[in-house]
């Protein structure tokens, strides 16, 4: 059975080309651990940075992407082959 594939309205003005984005290997660890089911805490504390630390890198992340939220930000990188 096909599954339509909602898209959000975070999603929409997602267009933004990967190799300009200036995500670092850091920044998609963090966004894999968090797509993977991990809290800002674990992921923070299984990439040994403090929660504090996790969530201004999150808050960067989105900015660059120009997102409003950590799974839009997850979803880009998905998309985009990153995680």
């Amino acid at each position: 059975m096909h599954q339509p594939q909602l898209e959000p309205m975070a999603l929409r003005h997602m267009n933004i080309d990967p190799r300009d984005a200036a995500v670092d290997r850091d920044d998609v660890r963090l966004l894999r651990a968090l797509a993977e089911g991990h809290t800002t805490g674990s992921a923070a504390r299984a990439l040994g940075y403090s929660e504090r630390t996790a969530r201004r890198r999150l808050a960067a992340i989105c900015d660059r992407l120009n997102v409003r939220s950590v799974t839009a930000a997850a979803v880009w990188a998905a998309r985009n082959g990153l995680i």
